[in-house]
């Protein structure tokens, strides 16, 4: 059995698994930038904002007509909600969003000159702007120190074991800020957006066996561990909800085992009652 990681992950401090995890997100994606289309900060501020609840690649179709028609800040300040709803609509949230970007842009006209403050917290007093929106701006645009607690970081954060159990997005930020170094923090958090749409994924079972963080992952690990005390006699109460050995043996390689050598070694795992605490351990742990 393979237990690289165990020798890996749990001697590691947060501080060194960031480290690695950095390192190796660098070489996995080189180019960090963000998904979102623009070539003005407002735009991006505009953008940031639409992307709520809405998917990067719709937003940078729908912001072209927004663009073709309101080409400045000047003029989209003296937009009503309604004419940038009108446009904006196909992003969800319509009307708030619109409502939100109307009275940012009247603000950026009257009171900065038609342009975006480089202030962490004057930006966080825009209608419309969050932390995570404000870090984004900070980071991409004027290339000060920024962490982006989107879902992806979220989630990915949580899963590598970077925080743990942590899902409120300033806590997160926080916790991440004693670990991530100030100048790694932005284009970390674009490489775990681009992991978690292409291997990390959400709304389909991770790709872990193609993952370069496959064995520093804690939630891998902390499995495999669990997996193994089940190997070494671990009795558990019988389920009868628990999978059987042809479910266990068909994923074997999710869970980061050879199906052929579960095959061979049938006889010695599935037929004594450690089988019943493996098959509960992995329904327990199905993410």
């Amino acid at each position: 059995m393979n237990t690289s990681f165990m020798k890996g992950f749990y001697k590691m401090t947060k501080e060194e698994l960031a480290l690695e995890v950095i390192d190796r997100l660098k070489k996995e994606y080189p180019l960090a930038d963000c998904t979102l289309d623009y070539d003005e900060a407002w735009k991006l501020l505009v953008s940031v904002r639409l992307a709520a609840q809405c998917t990067d690649a719709r937003v940078n179709v729908v912001v072209q007509d927004l663009y073709a028609r309101y080409p400045d800040v000047a003029a989209l300040a003296a937009a009503t909600p309604e004419e940038i709803e009108a446009i904006v609509k196909p992003c969800g949230l319509g009307k708030s969003k619109a409502r939100d970007i109307s009275a940012c842009m009247k603000i950026l006209h009257e009171k900065y000159h038609d342009n975006v403050p480089c202030d962490f917290d004057a930006l966080l007093a825009l209608p419309g702007v969050g932390r995570k929106s404000a870090n984004l701006i900070m980071g991409d645009v004027f290339g000060k120190p920024a962490i982006v607690t989107d879902t992806h970081c979220i989630r990915l954060t949580n899963r590598i074991g970077l925080v743990d159990g942590i899902k409120d997005p300033k806590k997160v930020e926080m916790a991440l800020w004693k670990i991530i170094p100030p100048e790694e923090g932005n284009d970390f958090c674009h490489r775990l957006v681009n992991h978690g749409r292409e291997v990390c994924t959400a709304r389909t079972r991770p790709y872990c066996d193609r993952c370069c963080l496959a064995d520093i992952c804690a939630k891998r690990s902390r499995l495999k561990q669990r997996l193994s005390a089940g190997y070494a006699g671990f009795k558990a109460p019988y389920k009868k909800e628990a999978f059987s050995p042809g479910y266990f043996l068909e994923n074997a390689s999710f869970y980061g085992y050879s199906p052929t050598l579960l095959l061979n070694a049938n006889i010695k795992i599935f037929s004594n009652p450690t089988l019943t605490a493996i098959m509960t351990i992995v329904h327990a742990n199905r993410s």
